[in-house]
């Protein structure tokens, strides 16, 4: 079955750095999209990243881009979440995902596999 754990998450000042990881199984990962969404406090699951199969095309929201960078091993099959320039905003529960689609009317991500989650604290 699909699995997918994280790691990498903690505490960090602003303007600080953490890569996230996140190792894949249970499925071909090499040929897979794969996406990193977050979940922040009281908040509805945000998606933040998305990342061909290939590695070759990647996509960010607006409030992430020009700070993030998604990328891939797939000899690994390991996704990873670099983020630079971290902000108070984006403190949450970083997930792994696979099979996302968007939510037409709301405009959020619906996600059928995610692994457990990694907490991301930016405070002072």
């Amino acid at each position: 079955q699909v699995q997918l754990v994280e790691s990498g998450g903690g505490l960090v000042q602003p303007g600080g750095s953490l890569r996230l990881s996140c190792v894949a199984s249970g499925f071909t990962f090499s040929n897979s999209w794969m996406y990193w969404v977050r979940q922040a406090p009281g908040k509805g699951l945000e998606w933040v990243a998305t990342i061909m199969s290939d590695g070759t095309t990647t996509n960010y929201a607006d409030s992430v881009k020009g700070r993030f960078t998604v990328s891939r091993d797939n000899a690994r099959n390991t996704l990873y979440l670099h983020m630079n320039s971290l902000k108070s905003e984006d403190t949450a529960v970083y997930y792994c995902a696979k099979d996302v689609e968007r939510d037409q009317i709301r405009g959020t991500p619906i996600v059928k596999y995610r692994g457990q989650g990694t907490q991301v604290t930016v405070s002072a």
